[in-house]
């Protein structure tokens, strides 16, 4: 696996924590704000190695949850979880289309909440729910199913800016000579 892909998959997702911690625009139009960590498990899921992977879920949730009222840690599993799943069907999906991508990111996007809330309760904490939850909610998968989109276009321009790009080689040499005749 190269190495710089992986560095910049955690680029992307320390940007992202720290862009959801300080930009509060979503909040103040939608009344919720919008998870990109899924959407980027589910990139990593379908492009990257299981080690690629369980980095991105570990770092992106530590820095999640060290930057938002969960206890330490609550968001690590759901979001390796959604990572190795998308990992799994790989094969099965049809990811280089922008509708599939929506409804991958969305899936996971709604997942995520949902585990989380599922961990915090098993572990006693008391976390608030309320009518506003569901539209919070509604907000986070929308906003994650537009985002994996941008995101698989965003990693895509990353591959033809930093990968080799294939030559095209022609099966003879234009700069053979045919000699025609006898000779």
């Amino acid at each position: 696996m190269n190495w710089v892909h992986t560095i910049l998959i955690l680029a992307i997702a320390f940007m992202a924590v720290f862009f959801e911690a300080w930009f509060d625009g979503f909040r103040a139009i939608f009344g919720a704000q919008i998870d990109f960590l899924p959407a980027l498990l589910v990139y990593t899921g379908v492009t990257n190695g299981r080690f690629t992977i369980f980095l991105t879920a570990l770092c992106g949730g530590l820095w999640f949850d060290s930057l938002s009222a969960n206890p330490l840690g609550v968001s690590v599993l759901p979001l390796l979880l959604i990572g190795l799943l998308a990992h799994r069907g790989r094969e099965l999906l049809a990811i280089e289309h922008p509708v599939t991508q929506f409804f991958l990111g969305a899936a996971a996007s709604g997942l995520q909440p949902l585990a989380a809330l599922f961990i915090l309760l098993n572990i006693g904490a008391l976390p608030l729910l309320g009518w506003k939850s569901i539209w919070q909610w509604m907000v986070m998968v929308v906003g994650g199913g537009l985002f994996t989109p941008v995101c698989f276009a965003l990693f895509a321009r990353f591959h033809w800016a930093f990968d080799y790009q294939p030559i095209y080689k022609p099966t003879h040499r234009p700069d053979r000579e045919i000699k025609r005749g006898r000779g």
